[in-house]
């Protein structure tokens, strides 16, 4: 009886050696791959994250004046208390037009290596001055936010406390360098993912680490890969298999109308999956709404694989994951209008 007892132990020894070292190797694999949101707001080549920039940048977000109707802000498009963004297959700007593309998210932004699907953006300072500049969205000019700016003392008053080296800091430019600090406080730490690769082998269940697996077995890593799981390379929509019109607009030809080489036809900037299930309607075009869905698509554009039913809900389970503590801002109070303030532009032609 009791070599019965030793055996029975020692096959229990054996099996929970066995799954630590299998849940060891998976970490090991996805630390070679992956990387932790860090808790604390990274540190920006040429913006030093002052409490003042950041606060002023918050303002600006939220600032509807940055837009010519007095109704747009960055916030309209990249909605804080969505996923950041908007919800919508593609956004609605100046004079209920609808834009190109699907609005990315604002959280974790500041991780890509560049900004908009195209990579046209190289930071979140340059990304801010073209909505604003976009007939199909902000519709205003620099010039414009200028004079809008200048004729509220308290903005004058906190660019001068953001940019106290500069003698005239209020500028087109430095309001985009103010929102970049802002923006770059918009980070989700603490994703159980995260937790699971920092050391905390129960954040992930079973079904979500056969689901990492087979992220990282099936080559879907190849492209969604580091810090923000994307928005570092750009690929062809359509690797292998390319999608129809409905999901890939034959107009929009991506990358190519940046640089106008062959080779970029058709080629957009791997998305970011950090809280991808907030972030509905995917892809580019903003045509799929089901997140099983968008695994299904990839899997057959991109990597020339039929997944089935049970792989594509375990993947999907471990992209769920990756939503980590979404930042609570406290919407700003903005100054009021002056006589000076430019007024606001009909949405639909003329001046009030």
């Amino acid at each position: 009886m009791k070599s019965k007892i030793n055996l029975l132990s020692a096959a229990i020894c054996l099996s929970m050696a066995s799954s630590v070292t299998l849940a060891d190797e998976l970490r090991d694999r996805a630390t070679g791959m992956f990387e932790a949101i860090p808790t604390e707001a990274p540190v920006i080549e040429g913006n030093v994250l002052t409490p003042e920039k950041v606060e002023l940048g918050a303002m600006l977000f939220f600032e509807p004046r940055l837009s010519s109707s007095h109704l747009i802000s960055c916030n309209t498009c990249h909605n804080v208390g969505f996923g950041g963004d908007d919800y919508l297959p593609v956004s609605i700007g100046h004079g209920w037009q609808k834009g190109p593309r699907n609005a990315p998210t604002v959280f974790n932004a500041v991780f890509n290596a560049a900004q908009f699907w195209d990579g046209r953006a190289a930071d979140l300072a340059e990304q801010a001055k073209g909505p604003v500049q976009a007939g199909v969205e902000m519709s205003s000019t620099p010039a414009r936010v200028v004079d809008t700016l200048n004729s509220m003392p308290e903005y004058i008053d906190r660019f001068k406390a953001s940019f106290p080296e500069q003698a005239d800091p209020v500028s087109f430019d430095n309001m985009a360098v103010a929102i970049e600090a802002f923006e770059a406080t918009l980070i989700t730490p603490n994703s159980p993912f995260d937790l699971w690769l920092n050391g905390e082998d129960d954040a992930l269940n079973a079904e979500q680490k056969e689901g990492l697996a087979l992220f990282m077995d099936k080559g879907c890593a190849a492209c969604h890969s580091g810090v923000n799981f994307g928005g570092q390379g750009y690929f062809p929509f359509g690797l292998i298999t390319r999608p129809g019109a409905d999901i890939l607009p034959e107009g929009d030809r991506g990358r190519f109308e940046v640089t106008k080489t062959a080779t970029d036809d058709y080629v957009f900037r791997a998305a970011p999956l950090r809280n991808i299930e907030l972030t509905a309607p995917y892809f580019h075009s903003g045509a799929v709404w089901d997140l099983e869905e968008a695994v299904a698509v990839m899997g057959v554009a991109q990597l020339g694989a039929e997944l089935n039913d049970n792989e594509v809900q375990k993947i999907t389970a471990f992209l769920r994951t990756l939503t980590g503590d979404v930042p609570d801002v406290m919407y700003p109070k903005l100054p009021v209008s002056t006589k000076s303030t430019p007024r606001p532009v009909d949405m639909v032609g003329g001046d009030y």
